[in-house]
């Protein structure tokens, strides 16, 4: 085990970084870092990097916030660290409740994408969608055409990592 947390670090991670700038709930942040991590992605973007420590990120992260690489963007400078990510190689998508959105299952992800989340209950700022290369929705069929921004971000990840691959476990 101890061979294998010292390895950990460098092992390959999936160039998807999902952005939680938005994000405001400590919960909904630390349950993103536990999705992320589980899939080995390459990075969840916070706001501010001292939402790691609060106690709800922690207990939806488990422990998860050791290992997954975090950054920090604050809400504000959103549309110019998309802008600088995309120069980067990066394809910024917005995953957004648009009904003019391409459904997620039609879209083809690049391999270099940001994921954008948007805030609880208000979704994405319209300058930040504009920064974005694409909206994409989740297509639903209940009442409630909603989903928590965490259990919308899985389905995204799974979604990517359905088109490119998905390494043997670890």
């Amino acid at each position: 085990m101890v061979l294998f947390r010292s390895q950990y670090p460098d092992l390959p991670r999936h160039p998807l970084v999902v952005c939680a700038s938005l994000v405001e709930n400590p919960m909904n942040l630390g349950m993103l870092c536990r999705t992320a991590e589980a899939f080995r992605l390459e990075s969840l973007v916070l706001s501010d990097l001292a939402l790691a420590q609060n106690r709800k990120f922690r207990q939806g992260a488990v422990a998860t916030h050791q290992w997954q690489p975090l950054e920090a963007c604050p809400g504000e400078q959103l549309p110019q660290w998309l802008a600088e990510r995309r120069q980067q190689g990066y394809s910024p998508i917005a995953l957004d409740l648009d009904p003019q959105a391409t459904p997620l299952p039609k879209l083809r992800f690049l391999e270099r994408t940001v994921l954008v989340l948007g805030r609880e209950l208000t979704g994405i700022p319209p300058t930040v969608g504009a920064a974005c290369d694409r909206l994409v929705a989740i297509p639903q069929y209940g009442v409630v055409q909603s989903l928590n921004v965490q259990t919308a971000a899985a389905l995204a990840i799974y979604a990517y990592l359905g088109q490119w691959g998905m390494p043997p476990r670890l």
